[in-house]
């Protein structure tokens, strides 16, 4: 429980959110736990950890 926990923190920013009204913590929880699912299905079809997958996304993007 405690790597999924780290990489929804830490990979998926969820300890981030900006919270101004009071639907956006549930927008930003729900939008980091689809970058999470999405990462776990990316490191099935890779060897790459996600921490690994994040950066090389990161990397890519820019």
């Amino acid at each position: 429980m405690e790597p999924c926990h780290k990489s929804l923190k830490q990979n998926a920013s969820l300890e981030k959110p900006a919270t101004q009204t009071v639907t956006t913590p549930t927008n930003h929880f729900f939008a980091a736990l689809c970058g999470y699912i999405k990462l776990e299905l990316l490191k099935g079809d890779t060897t790459l950890n996600p921490f690994a997958l994040k950066s090389k996304l990161y990397l890519r993007a820019i």
